[in-house]
């Protein structure tokens, strides 16, 4: 594998989720494969759990690991044919090759601006690395995707599921802020390659990107689209279509105990208590968040393994 932008830089992610969940049996099976190795982690947005778990990830391939905070450090330009005569002191052009001399792979966390659509679907700053770069190239979450938190996801459900073909239920919830639709987007793409009774539950006018949903089904009527769900995954978005926008806060949409009954609870993190889920569905047994939490290092082991193999 050269590169891991999207859930389809995988070849076979059925297989994939399998090699990843044996990986965790062993974490340091593969230890040699990272000596001498580099990773370069760029955050032009704060980050946790991808932070932690990827550098985790890293070290117990061997690698060596270096993190820097793009935002706090200077701004990089990535228009072309521009005059650099404002905030802008270096372009991507220079600063991408020159990271690839230090790094063998480097993985980039950069979020969308919500403002904009045709720009931030273009993927302008993952993609600009992808161009200029001479080396791999990690999604650690973008504009419009995030593919780690895709693959661990898939890894937690393969783990804990009890029947050959699950139904899973994406639902939207409630929050204060506008939120990009990056985890949903990959999750939805992950979801429709594995064996399994799968949709989404909105109320409307929260609509995806329909070329990512295709023909997944579309339910307005939470409750309902709850019913005999084995796993139940929450994930506030900002609308698609009247781009980045709260169109509006319903709290009827948080998740409950009510709602939930036996079925699995999932939620990428961070989450708002109370506001996205009930703190009785979050602290209970069917929460199973932190073993999700947990996977992210996985996920990303075995994106490197792959990657390393191939260097």
């Amino acid at each position: 594998m050269k590169k891991y932008t999207t859930i389809y830089d995988l070849a076979h992610i059925p297989k994939t989720i399998q090699e990843a969940i044996q990986l965790k049996e062993n974490p340091f099976a593969y230890e040699d494969l990272g000596t001498h190795k580099t990773l370069v982690m760029l955050f032009f947005n704060a980050s946790l759990r991808t932070r932690l778990s990827t550098e985790k990830a890293a070290k117990n391939l061997g690698m060596n690991v270096m993190i820097l905070n793009i935002n706090n450090a200077w701004n990089l330009e990535f228009e072309e044919g521009t005059i650099m005569n404002l905030n802008s002191s270096e372009h991507v052009k220079e600063a991408a090759q020159v990271i690839s001399q230090y790094a063998d792979i480097i993985a980039i966390r950069a979020f969308p601006s919500l403002e904009d659509k045709e720009k931030d679907s273009s993927e302008w700053i993952l993609n600009s690395f992808v161009k200029y770069a001479t080396v791999p190239i990690v999604n650690m979450e973008s504009a419009t995707m995030h593919p780690l938190q895709a693959l661990a996801d898939a890894i937690t459900i393969e783990e804990l599921k009890t029947k050959q073909k699950p139904k899973v239920v994406l639902s939207w919830a409630p929050h204060p802020k506008a939120l990009p639709q990056a985890v949903a987007n990959s999750f939805v793409k992950m979801m429709q390659q594995l064996d399994i009774d799968f949709s989404i539950t909105h109320p409307k006018g929260y609509e995806l990107n329909s070329k990512i949903t295709k023909n997944v089904p579309i339910h307005y009527k939470q409750e309902e689209a709850l019913k005999d769900a084995d796993f139940v995954y929450v994930k506030n978005w900002s609308s698609y279509e009247s781009y980045g926008k709260v169109l509006h806060k319903n709290p009827n949409w948080m998740l409950t105990e009510a709602k939930l009954k036996e079925a699995k609870f999932m939620h990428c993190l961070p989450v708002r208590r109370n506001v996205v889920v009930e703190d009785a569905v979050l602290d209970s047994e069917n929460s199973i968040v932190i073993q999700q939490s947990l996977n992210r290092v996985y996920s990303a082991q075995i994106v490197l393994k792959k990657i390393l193999e191939n260097i």
